[in-house]
């Protein structure tokens, strides 16, 4: 049951159309790269499509009613959407759910150190990587920094022409004969991904002196002190731009697409979709791949909390109507998927494998091994989904995340889930998954848009 490339069907003007956005997309990605980033570039969207701020709502005692557009900010990490339906809220909203944070490197809070006049960030990483892939690339810190008096210091240092960039060092191949004997996994460890910063001394000094140089730096350009490292949040991120990939541009290179291509395919949707009969939603959020812990990941109440500020502006609200609404909803976890690599097929098992240029791929289940930990969707939901993607024309593919016994992973589908609405991961194809740099098809980017059009627009329909 193979599905077809997508590139093989389309007009001249739908690849204008896929050209287009695919620019958009990659300005999306340069300019979101860390969840901060994001958020407050999904808010700017949300605010020139006519979003106002739920918040400001809620403050002022103002009502919502059918037609209105609002968000919703948590702790600057992660964004709600809404768009109100004519039909109750209890009847259940459409829901697209996607993350906006990326395996990276934090640093941390008592950071800096000086060895052999080499001054150096410690840091930890975060999320699952392969830690000898973040060895010797060109690195860039963004962030904030709050001082004690309150006052945040953005940070971002490195994506400009002009700006000095960062490494983690590696040990030279003359002298790594042992080292290269080790398993992938220690051949660079968790406490050796530190940041080169700096090894120019302090005139004068004679203790760390390059440590003291770069603290007169720190005070001099961005007025913090050593100490405020205790109350900043810094994030170490591959320098550089998003770039076109492949002699004929068919594919989009760059970091953190895992799963920014999956919250600006769902934001795009979110925004373009208008005069719906159903209240829609969009979620950006949080700590995904650290297990969606925190107050900002979706194992918080924050989504439930939101929810029931919405319906009690529309005079709507009570427990049951909250318990309704979300048994009621109907969602695409829009997280990404493996994408079939055949340098490495072994690790895939053909028939259910996701393919660049056959569209917006369905897991059906994630989990690893016996399904462990997975989100498992109806067979009567996927139905539903094959027939408004089907009268659409939308291109899109089913996959397992490797072959039994070998892969595993998950999204925020089981969490969702846990409400009794119908969930099902639905996303984009990445090769190079995790990696510094990642690699996707503007094909699947583009039938991945349409489709979640289509279901915002129709799936409460069925």
């Amino acid at each position: 049951m193979e599905r077809r490339n997508a590139w093989k069907e389309y007009t001249e003007e739908e690849v204008e159309e896929l050209n287009a956005l695919s620019r958009e997309y990659r300005n999306f990605l340069d300019e979101g790269k860390t969840e901060r980033e994001c958020a407050k570039l999904a808010v700017r969207m949300a605010q020139e499509a006519g979003y106002r701020d739920l918040a400001q709502i809620v403050e002022n005692g103002e009502v919502l009613k059918a037609g209105d557009k609002v968000y919703s900010v948590n702790m600057k990490k992660s964004v709600a959407l809404f768009q109100i339906g004519r039909q109750p809220m209890e009847k259940g909203m459409a829901i697209l759910g996607a993350h906006i944070d990326s395996p990276r490197m934090d640093i941390k809070q008592n950071p800096l150190y000086e060895d052999t006049e080499l001054a150096f960030l410690d840091t930890h990483y975060y999320g699952g990587i392969k830690k000898y892939q973040w060895v010797t690339l060109p690195l860039a810190i963004h962030g904030v920094i709050v001082k004690q008096d309150g006052q945040v210091v953005d940070v971002r240092v490195g994506e400009e022409e002009g700006d000095p960039v960062f490494c983690v060092t590696d040990l030279l191949i003359h002298l790594a004969h042992e080292r290269m004997e080790k398993k992938a996994d220690k051949v660079v460890e968790g406490e050796e991904l530190d940041i080169l910063f700096g090894s120019r001394p302090l005139k004068g000094e004679e203790k760390d002196a390059v440590a003291a140089n770069i603290k007169e730096i720190l005070k001099e350009k961005y007025g913090i002190e050593e100490e405020d490292f205790l109350s900043a949040e810094l994030e170490v991120v591959p320098a550089g731009k998003s770039r076109n990939s492949g002699i004929d541009e068919s594919m989009i290179m760059g970091y953190g697409q895992d799963d920014r291509v999956c919250a600006f395919t769902s934001l795009l949707a979110m925004l373009e979709v208008e005069d719906t009969e159903y209240t829609t939603c969009c979620l950006l959020v949080d700590k995904e791949e650290i297990g969606s812990v925190g107050a900002t990941g979706m194992r918080s109440q924050v989504f439930e909390n939101t929810v029931a500020e919405v319906l009690d502006r529309l005079g709507q609200y009570s427990e049951l109507a909250l318990r309704r609404c979300l048994a009621n909803s109907r969602m695409l976890s829009s997280d990404v998927s493996a994408a079939f690599d055949p340098i490495y097929a072994a690790s895939y098992e053909k028939k259910n494998a996701a393919y660049f240029g056959r569209g917006m791929v369905f897991n059906k289940f994630t989990g690893s091994r016996g399904k462990s930990g997975s989100n498992d969707a109806n067979a009567e939901y996927m139905a539903q989904i094959r027939g408004i993607l089907n009268e659409a024309k939308v291109a899109y593919q089913t996959a397992e995340l490797g072959k039994v016994d070998v892969g595993g992973g998950g999204t925020i589908a089981y969490i969702m889930a846990l409400y009794g609405m119908n969930v099902i991961d639905c996303g984009v194809a990445v090769l190079n998954m995790h990696a510094p740099w990642e690699v996707t098809s503007k094909a699947d980017i583009y039938e991945t848009k349409k489709g979640y059009v289509v279901f915002l627009k129709h799936i409460m329909d069925r």
